[in-house]
């Protein structure tokens, strides 16, 4: 049963490679096509849910082994990377939700996004997330759960910037993508520290080694792979960028941002629970970041006026809520938070145009007087706490002032120095220059005037150049007349009858079998 595994992430990926092959080639660009392509989607993903099922419920009567490998990927010295998974406990329970809330997802995209254009482009992004979920919660070692991390980060990025001819969507999507490769840094370091500190890159191993290494180096490796939670689960500092990725049609907002993907770096922590418990200045990171993020999503959630910014504040409390939970210990109540919250943002996210309408004649709940007598906290709310224009200042504006500087250094200093050789705009090949001087024409007066430069590179150039001009000059141009080139010319045919004669099969095998006699 344990091999069913491999078929859960395949087959949505099968599903995403049918879809754009079928793109690319104008077979599904059509809008009657759209049933094909939400055939095709649909029935992948509930097959990869009804695998789900029936390794879960193997699990449940005992008779999963907990891991299947397909083999070695990479061996290199004591590293060794194999392709395995994880199919037992909370993963296989992770996975059978994340495959029914993506199961949901498509179903409900295919009449929201009906004639849209980009139909059929939405489903094959929806289809290779749901691979590198599926691919990151059920992956036996570091190395492929960052594949489906990484891939999941480029879906979002694609469906962030759907609408791309929209000037906000697409600077939004590139300021997410940006802000999580902050975390994947993390995750990369956090993978190498466990080689080199573990001597491994498989999950099971470097959890049952989390009591054999030191505290410090613990604490190291749990730092890392903290950084790449807080910034996929949008914990303070990265927390705006879950309200500029709501540029995304509904459905992938809700998949993407209240179901699945969100609650990612969760799932991390939860996974690496042994070794965090090996390391409590780490959790204590966890839980102050945690705490952070839920007050943070409280307080600003309170003054946002539209549906889509009310819910994610409200996702980023409870995602605080689960990072504290973990930071201080209650592993398995963040794992029932997690799946909980999945369900329940999800839905509220599939239902947000239609809950506008619920609640149009409902009175808005004001709020305790205690906090309403707070001015200074409803302009930081209002705000949302300054953290874009913090970043900013501390991120943003010294890089761009960096490249400024830089750019002013090449361009005033270096190429200064260096020199530059003039293009030879008036330079021209030298049978034009012999057809000139036949003809009688004279383009160019001075014809030492050939090439410029400043600097040295410019003037070894422009030496090099005037050389080679008058090399051309007295011994080409001068050298020959009309005759010579003509004779050239059948010179050249001939050569080219002779090759085409020589390349035919039966002189080609004779001149191979002399060759070989000779070498003999």
């Amino acid at each position: 049963m344990d091999a069913l595994v491999v078929l859960i992430p395949l087959l949505p990926l099968l599903a995403a490679t049918i879809i754009g092959i079928g793109q690319l080639t104008n077979v599904l660009n059509e809008e009657r096509r759209e049933v094909l392509t939400a055939d095709i989607a649909t029935w992948t993903i509930s097959m990869s849910c009804l695998l789900s099922m029936t390794l879960l419920s193997a699990d449940l009567l005992g008779k999963n082994l907990g891991f299947f490998s397909v083999g070695q990927w990479l061996g290199s010295d004591t590293l060794n990377i194999r392709v395995n998974f994880i199919t037992n406990g909370f993963h296989i329970r992770l996975a059978l939700l994340f495959s029914l809330l993506l199961f949901i997802a498509i179903r409900f995209s295919i009449n929201y996004l009906h004639r849209e254009p980009g139909y059929h482009r939405f489903f094959f992004i929806l289809c290779l997330f749901s691979s590198a979920m599926l691919l990151l919660v059920l992956s036996g070692n570091a190395v492929g759960t960052f594949f489906g991390w990484e891939i999941a980060g480029l879906c979002s990025y694609l469906l962030i910037a759907f609408a791309y001819d929209r000037p906000v969507a697409a600077h939004n999507a590139t300021r997410v993508f940006i802000t999580n490769r902050i975390g994947d840094a993390g995750f990369i370091l956090g993978i190498g520290l466990s080689y080199v500190w573990a001597d491994t890159v498989n999950w099971a191993k470097l959890n049952a080694l989390a009591r054999q290494i030191s505290p410090g180096e613990a604490t190291g490796i749990a730092l890392c792979f903290t950084v790449a939670a807080f910034a996929k689960s949008a914990a303070v500092p990265f927390t705006p960028w879950l309200a500029r990725a709501m540029e995304g049609p509904t459905p992938s907002s809700a998949v993407f941002y209240g179901a699945v993907m969100i609650h990612a770096g969760i799932y991390l922590l939860i996974l690496l629970q042994p070794v965090f418990e090996q390391a409590p200045f780490a959790m204590a990171v966890v839980a102050a970041g945690g705490l952070t993020t839920a007050v943070y999503g409280f307080s600003v959630g309170l003054t946002q006026t539209d549906i889509k910014s009310s819910l994610v504040f409200a996702v980023s409390g409870q995602l605080g809520l689960m990072f504290l939970e973990c930071g201080l210990g209650f592993w398995q109540l963040a794992g029932w938070h997690l799946c909980a919250h999945a369900v329940v943002r999800g839905y509220q996210l599939f239902t947000a145009p239609s809950i506008m309408q619920a609640v149009r004649d409902a009175p808005i709940k004001p709020v305790a007087p205690a906090i309403a007598r707070l001015r200074w906290l409803y302009i930081a709310s209002l705000q949302r706490f300054w953290l874009d224009q913090i970043t900013d200042r501390t991120l943003v504006n010294p890089i761009r002032r960096l490249a400024r500087d830089l750019s002013y250094f090449d361009d005033y200093i270096v190429d200064r120095i260096m020199g530059a050789p003039a293009p030879a705009i008036r330079a021209i090949s030298t049978l034009a220059q012999l057809e000139e001087q036949t003809i009688g024409a004279r383009l160019n007066n001075d014809s030492n005037d050939f090439a410029h430069g400043s600097g040295l590179a410019g003037k070894l150039t422009e030496w090099a150049a005037a050389v080679t001009h008058g090399f051309e000059d007295r011994f080409v141009l001068h050298g020959i007349d009309k005759d010579a080139i003509d004779y050239g010319r059948r010179l050249g045919h001939i050569a080219n009858k002779f090759e085409q004669l020589i390349l035919r099969p039966r002189y080609l095998v004779l001149f191979v079998f002399i060759t070989l006699l000779v070498a003999f």
